[in-house]
């Protein structure tokens, strides 16, 4: 299973990272005036598109074809240089870091992150505002829970790639019952038998919603709560361990029985093992995205433009949404897959972790980023937590 959700590093690293994104740099900002390089699309028809490994679809028969991908460059004579490099939010922001912070080029039109690191990039003046007027139907098909982050307002930098959702995933079998609510992880039959996420963003906003909290507006004392709450389930030994995406594979082996999970990494892992199961805690889970974006002095923004609007016209949405089996950011694709003649594909169209129902979509909330101010504080104390 490939990591496409952030996994934070060493304690000293993020650290650094945090304080790089926040405060501690001040040099690292760009002016508006020093982001921009004129722009070559009109007649250098290309762009280069870093992306996560395994989150695009592929021909069935020869992986190496990417369908939606090659009927863009087909549409529109446009080649598009496609490399899959990103696997950690952190390794990238420090791959690419250098060349923002000191307006260089970094050689990438289009890159995808996680909305908590796009804030960064935002923050620091390193994506490049993108023009509506060059994407019709991101205008009219981006979904409205996804529309205007606290981070960016509007979506005017960035906009979801795919989305989903953090809950809790558990086998039912193994455990003889069900999940509802964010504290049966600590209920005594699991003992020894739960993961909670390791990265300090992936993990917090859920739990803090088992409190009861509204994530969209949590205080420092919401987050301090939490770490005093996952404390006492480490001493009492409730918590099996941390993990980045490996949590898949205890739970396909057995060794745990519930944790917190992704829900398209779930749909994946249910068509071989039907028990297990994704819930959506009574209390409300986490909406999150990975989100295109256009870094600065990018030679073809207008090219990068159009491919990000190419994906959000419903019929390529679908298709895209068929493979990846995440939450699609373009609802109207629901009705496509729902007409296809392939009935497997027709049943997606009625997969609430793709496409939310009205009473799912009430109990989903964006979280509140973590702010530069509270980063090195909290990074510190759920990384001695987690023992990282």
């Amino acid at each position: 299973m490939p990591t496409r959700r952030s996994l934070l590093r060493a304690l000293g690293r993020a650290a650094a990272l945090g304080a790089l994104a926040g405060c501690g740099v001040p040099s690292a900002y760009v002016e508006p005036g020093d982001r921009t390089v004129p722009d070559v699309s009109a007649t250098d028809r290309r762009l280069v598109w870093a992306n996560w490994p395994l989150y695009i679809d592929t021909d069935d028969d020869n992986p190496a074809r990417r369908p939606t991908l090659e009927a863009f460059e087909k549409r529109t004579g446009i080649s598009v240089g496609y490399i899959e490099e990103i696997n950690d939010n952190d390794e990238y922001f420090g791959k690419i870091s250098p060349s923002l912070m000191n307006r260089r080029q970094t050689g990438r039109d289009l890159i995808v992150v996680s909305d908590h690191m796009c804030a960064r990039y935002v923050r620091l003046g390193w994506v490049l505002e993108m023009d509506r007027a060059r994407q019709p139907h991101v205008a009219r098909h981006l979904d409205p829970l996804l529309r205007s982050p606290a981070f960016d307002p509007g979506r005017r930098f960035t906009v979801p790639y795919q989305s989903g959702i953090t809950g809790i995933a558990y086998n039912r079998r193994g455990l003889g019952r069900e999940i509802r609510q964010v504290s049966d992880l600590w209920a005594s039959d699991l003992k020894g038998r739960v993961t909670l996420l390791s990265g300090v963003d992936e993990a917090f906003a859920l739990l803090m919603q088992g409190n009861g909290v509204d994530i969209t507006r949590w205080t420092a004392d919401d987050f301090h709560t939490v770490c005093d709450q996952v404390e006492r389930q480490v001493r009492k030994g409730q918590i099996r361990r941390f993990t980045g995406n490996d949590y898949t594979k205890d739970l396909v082996s057995g060794d745990v029985l519930a944790c917190q999970a992704y829900s398209g990494d779930v749909i994946q892992l249910q068509a071989d093992d039907p028990d297990i199961r994704f819930v959506v805690p009574e209390e409300g889970a986490e909406l999150w995205s990975d989100s295109l974006m256009i870094p600065n002095r990018a030679r073809h923004k207008a090219n990068a433009e159009r491919l990000i609007d190419y994906y959000y016209e419903p019929e390529v949405a679908a298709e895209l949404a068929a493979w990846v089996n995440y939450i699609c950011p373009v609802p109207a694709a629901q009705d496509v897959l729902a007409d296809s003649k392939d009935e497997e594909t027709a049943a997606l169209a009625e997969n609430p972790l793709i496409f939310p129902d009205a009473a799912l979509r009430r109990r989903l909330a964006v979280a509140r980023n973590i702010t530069p101010g509270e980063r090195r504080e909290f990074t510190k104390r759920w990384n001695g937590i987690v023992g990282m």
